[in-house]
């Protein structure tokens, strides 16, 4: 029989409640939430939650029929947490908090806003859950540095879980966490991805947000599974040498009533001011990030993951809208700050608080900016001005090569300066090259629909732009469905088109993403030395005309360097002249005209022998042929 509450017991130290009201707690999730424990040999539930405009704080649950009044919580001094043991409560419980507050007869049920598991939605409840587990990730983790420094090869599949394959016999039903591991570590492994990105698995009530209308900052949802399945996917995909990123949203969160906003009657977590706290764009409130305890639990979600989940990088979602407080709001919409500008300088202490404190504790971790803007310095670190992540999305380089690469070949030389202009800028970021969910959604079309031509120049242009990617400097990173030339746009209620494998145009890009990520992982001219122009050489980037660009990626040692030339034009260009640095055989190494590809063959039979005719400022030349709508890749010999 469950028993009454008692006050006698508690996690919370004094320290722990100066530290969490002076905004440097950063593991709340070992003192607040619902935790197991046993008291004079009695088994049960400690919960603490902070609600500090709270009148009173009851736990509900079923162990007590949901009664709202039966188990009230105390309150801990000026700390605006509310804490209590109820013995004889144990795993698998659900509960709520019903909230009374002071103001306005507010009452509330409430899940519980550190919580480690929820109900399967559209039920809301928090279930109490200890988080044991035996991982067999230790290789993984001892090396990991290796596999998350910006020396090493990066490419990144970015997967939506619930969409990448379902179970249609079964009703359409989704793969559980567990079914999920062999079989996506199997794929992305034979493709020869270095990690998966995961968008948010964090808890959310909406399935059709993908995960981006975040509730449950501290659990995975429960659509596929428990804690202990996730962290059984993570330790397989380790296992298997493959690192894992987590997005994670810091920048907004739902209104739904159950979730963190309007918590304590007050506007706890969100600012109270719809021009600071309510984003227009996503229907959702915004963080108050210069409240210390909001920091607090930002903060702790972010080191959760990575302590509990051993997550190998933290992909922050729109940071652009967490920088401006002028984003996406008309003149009179927003609130300048102290000094007039439409910078948000408590989003920008945030921001630097995470990567320094993620750095500190995890540095063999990666943080990860989606930031649309040209705000500067956003992959670098603190002391020098920057906001410190470790790596940020080019957008700009994936709008440019997708508006180049959309055009048809005729008219692509007056677009030239889309596929040349990134190198201006190349090297103020620690780049990663994306082509991700959001440009195959929302009427965008997938990433073959947008090629033009017939079928086959749509393969080509497609096989020619990842030979493109992976040929620039930066990491990549690739959606799912477009390694195999998904046709139909992505839709989170159904799996991937796997049946357009058995075409041969299909395969074919699969097995050009295969070998593409072979030869990058193999090859360090391809991304040793991704951030510095050491890495990276124009050969000539002015054959407008012809629309074609050439250039040399080079590693730390002199004797590794790759040739890359690449035709944006239906054309086979005979008898095509490039300057090389060094005399002797390069051997064609790749070339997205491969029959093993789906291409019309076209190339240099294996490899070419240069010539002591000067070119492009080399004493020495290559005279190539360019396939069609085609890339080739050339590595010196000897």
């Amino acid at each position: 029989m469950t028993q009454k509450v008692r006050y006698d017991v508690s996690l919370l130290t004094d320290d722990d409640l100066f530290l969490f009201n002076e905004g440097n707690h950063f593991r709340l999730y070992y003192k607040l939430g619902a935790h197991l424990m046993e008291v004079d040999g009695v088994h049960g539930t400690y919960f603490a939650v902070w609600a500090p405009d709270a009148e009173q704080v009851f736990v509900m649950s079923d162990f007590n029929g949901w009664d709202k009044a039966s188990h009230p919580l105390g309150s801990r001094g000026q700390s605006g947490i509310w804490e209590g043991f109820i013995p004889g409560l144990s795993q698998g419980a659900l509960y709520k908090y019903h909230i009374k507050s002071r103001f306005n007869g507010y009452q509330v049920d409430k899940a519980d806003a550190i919580g480690f598991y929820y109900e399967g939605p559209p039920r809301t409840a928090s279930i109490v859950w200890d988080l044991d587990y035996t991982w067999g990730d230790q290789d993984w983790m001892g090396q990991r540095y290796r596999h998350n420094a910006l020396n090493a090869p990066m490419a990144i599949y970015e997967v939506h879980l619930g969409s990448w394959r379902r179970v249609p016999e079964e009703g359409n039903r989704f793969l559980n966490y567990r079914e999920m591991a062999p079989l996506l570590a199997d794929y992305v492994q034979k493709l020869g991805f270095t990690h998966i990105e995961l968008l948010p698995i964090t808890e959310h009530p909406f399935y059709g947000s993908w995960g981006y209308q975040t509730t449950g900052y501290f659990a995975p949802t429960s659509r596929y599974g428990t804690p202990q399945d996730f962290m059984f996917l993570v330790d397989y995909l380790h296992q298997r040498g493959i690192g894992v990123i987590l997005d994670w949203v810091p920048s907004h969160f739902p209104a739904d009533e159950h979730g963190i906003g309007f918590f304590d009657g007050t506007h706890l977590y969100e600012h109270e001011d719809p021009r600071k706290g309510f984003h227009p764009d996503w229907n959702s409130f915004i963080f108050n990030y210069g409240r210390n305890e909001v920091r607090n639990f930002l903060l702790s979600s972010a080191l959760f993951w990575l302590d509990k989940y051993h997550i190998d990088g933290l992909r922050l979602d729109a940071v652009a809208s967490m920088l401006y407080l002028d984003y996406s709001r008309k003149e009179g919409e927003w609130i300048p700050n102290p000094y007039g500008g439409n910078e948000n300088l408590e989003a920008i202490y945030f921001l630097r608080k995470f990567n320094e404190e993620v750095f500190k504790n995890y540095p063999d971790v990666q943080t990860i900016a989606e930031e649309s803007t040209a705000w500067p310095m956003v992959s670098r670190p603190n002391y020098v001005g920057g906001l410190g992540f470790g790596l940020k999305w080019d957008m700009g380089w994936m709008h440019d090569t997708l508006l180049y690469m959309s055009k048809d070949p005729i008219f692509r030389k007056y677009y030239h300066n889309n596929l040349t202009f990134r190198m201006l800028y190349a090297w103020h970021e620690n780049f990663v090259l994306p082509l991700s969910h959001d440009e195959v959604v929302h009427g965008k079309g997938s990433l073959l629909r947008k090629m033009p031509g017939d079928d086959w120049q749509k393969f080509a242009n497609l096989r020619l732009l990842f030979g493109y990617m992976y040929g620039q400097p930066g990491k990549k990173l690739l959606f799912m469905g477009g390694e195999f030339g998904q046709w139909d746009e992505w839709y989170h209620e159904t799996s991937l088109d796997w049946h357009l494998l058995q075409f041969d145009s299909h395969a074919g890009v699969l097995h050009w993403v295969e070998d593409l990520n072979r030869v990058y992982r193999q090859e360090k001219a391809l991304h040793e030395q991704d951030f510095t122009p050491a890495g990276f050489d124009w050969i000539d980037c002015t054959d407008v005309d012809n629309s074609v660009v050439s250039f040399l990626r080079r590693g730390h040692d002199s004797g590794d360097v790759l040739l890359i030339v690449a035709n944006f034009t239906p054309v086979v260009r005979l008898n095509y002249r490039v300057g090389v640095p060094r005399p002797g055989w390069w051997k064609e190494i790749l070339n997205s005209d491969s029959t093993l590809y789906w291409g019309s063959g076209q190339g240099n039979l294996g490899g070419l022998e240069t010539t002591p005719i000067p070119s492009h400022g080399h004493y020495h030349s290559l005279n190539l042929t360019l396939p069609p709508l085609g890339i080739v890749f050339f590595k010196p010999e000897g």
